[in-house]
């Protein structure tokens, strides 16, 4: 119940990744409307004070001269709305006043006409008649929010006595950061929609190439080969799908190769059970005559020794295949160990009425080589057996060991009617044969992967009158 559960709750891949753009774009909107409103309207505040405190500068001179002196207060309030006119604030004269020991402030004169009655609690100007130094600050007045640049004015014994202050509400920054804020949520609602939309499209593209690989994947656990999927892009699906049709490709080579495996196997097996069957069927009858029997029996063996060799190449292919069959490298004399190999098939040269010449370079320790004696010396014994099995009686073979080019060349020629050039290409194939002489034709394939296996290679040249196989390996 709560596996079902579950998985009727789980979300796919498209939704994930969906949902995941979504949150991706949520979080950039809120940074956006959590860290960049509240530092506009700090930057914005900052640049409306050092406005107030350049103009300040700028546009008080001539009133700072003014104040102190006999100059009527009627031109003290022209100078005033000059500033403010040329500022475009508001600009409020204050007097300083000391004479109970605390700084008080009293109004002079406004660029409004009005009384300044905000300004006269004012912790800027305050600051500026203390310090003497121009001071900038924002204070709350009954309108909302205004910004200050307060500058002192001296008399001539160099005591503060007036504070000219530049002033300005901060409605329309207010209005900027609330309309960029409504911009931002706007936008942001805009962007949202699109990225679960594209995400959404992107999501379900990427979901559904990914479908095509399960499908896929599907067909092959089921034994089916021939669906490849179609690579349309070069990102990490479009070579995964590349890796997955290669892939698809060899475990098809592979099936063909196990089912011919099987079939032929199966048919160099039932030669020789079908053939002892008749056999033991025939060695039943008691009227056979003794010889008759004998060479029943001779027969049988024959075949129990064919099905044994058959046996032993099979095992010996399966190991190569699997990389389980281990090598036991040694140094090695390849002159003994040919000499010793050649040796075994005396009997088997006689019976085909032919003749084997061991041509070895050098004399005794002349051909050592690092390798597998073991195998080596299968080798030998697969290619001298081929070479007596596939051409006619009394044909001549040679076997060759010498070093050449840092290798050590181990060859059998022989004198038969030479090998198709077709044939060839796959002699070394398992189960192939180029004729129809006995044999499973496994030998040279096994004799083909050992050489592999030692670093080695063996190759074949062959034309009418003259084959040869060479095993070469690093000397």
């Amino acid at each position: 119940m709560r596996h079902a559960l579950s998985d009727r709750l789980s979300l796919s891949l498209s939704d994930r990744l969906a949902l995941l753009f979504f949150c991706v774009t949520l979080l950039a909107v809120g940074a956006v409307y959590v860290y960049v409103a509240p530092g506009l309207q700090s930057r914005l505040t900052g640049q409306k004070l050092a406005a107030l405190a350049g103009a300040a500068r700028k546009r008080s001179a001539e009133l700072r001269r003014a104040l102190g002196t006999d100059t009527p207060a009627r031109h003290v309030r022209e100078l005033t709305r000059e500033a403010a006119n040329a500022s475009g604030d508001r600009v409020t004269v204050l007097s300083v006043n000391r004479a109970v020991g605390a700084v008080q402030l009293s109004a002079v004169t406004d660029s409004t006409g009005q009384a300044p009655a905000a300004l006269l609690g004012s912790s800027v100007a305050r600051r500026a008649a203390v310090s003497g130094q121009l001071q900038t600050g924002v204070e709350q007045a009954p309108g909302g929010e205004v910004a200050m640049a307060a500058l002192p004015a001296r008399y001539g014994n160099a005591t503060v006595g007036w504070v000219i202050v530049y002033s300005a509400a901060l409605a329309d920054v207010k209005r900027t950061v609330s309309t960029v804020r409504h911009e931002a949520l706007v936008a942001g609602a805009i962007a949202l929609a699109l990225a679960l939309l594209a995400g959404y499209a992107v999501a379900r593209a990427l979901a559904r190439r990914v479908g095509r690989l399960e499908q896929a994947v599907r067909q092959v656990a089921g034994g089916d080969f021939s669906r490849r999927i179609p690579v349309d892009s070069g990102d990490e699906l479009g070579r995964l799908a590349g890796a997955f049709n290669d892939m698809q490709q060899q475990l098809q080579q592979m099936d063909l190769a196990r089912k011919k495996f099987i079939a032929t196997a199966s048919h160099e097996l039932r030669t020789p059970v079908f053939s002892l069957g008749g056999f033991v069927e025939l060695l039943e009858d008691e009227d056979l005559d003794p010889e008759t029997r004998r060479r029943f029996l001779d027969q049988v063996r024959d075949q129990v020794q064919r099905l044994h060799k058959l046996s032993v190449d099979l095992l010996d292919l399966s190991r190569l295949e699997s990389g389980s069959l281990e090598l036991r490298p040694e140094e090695v004399d390849l002159g003994e160990l040919t000499r010793s190999v050649s040796g075994e098939f005396e009997p088997a040269l006689a019976q085909h009425d032919s003749r084997l010449e061991l041509r070895l370079a050098g004399g005794p320790g002349a051909i050592l080589a690092q390798c597998d004696p073991v195998r080596v010396a299968q080798i030998m014994r697969i290619l001298i057996d081929n070479a007596l099995t596939h051409t006619p009686k009394g044909t001549q073979i040679v076997v060759i060991a010498r070093r050449q080019n840092g290798n050590v060349n181990l060859s059998v020629r022989d004198d038969g009617e030479g090998i198709d050039p077709v044939a060839q290409g796959r002699i070394f194939e398992p189960f192939y044969t180029a004729d129809d002489a006995q044999g499973s034709g496994l030998g040279l394939a096994i004799a083909s992967e050992l050489a592999d296996r030692m670093a080695g290679r063996l190759s074949v040249t062959s034309d009418a009158g003259a084959t040869t196989f060479t095993l070469q390996i690093p000397g």
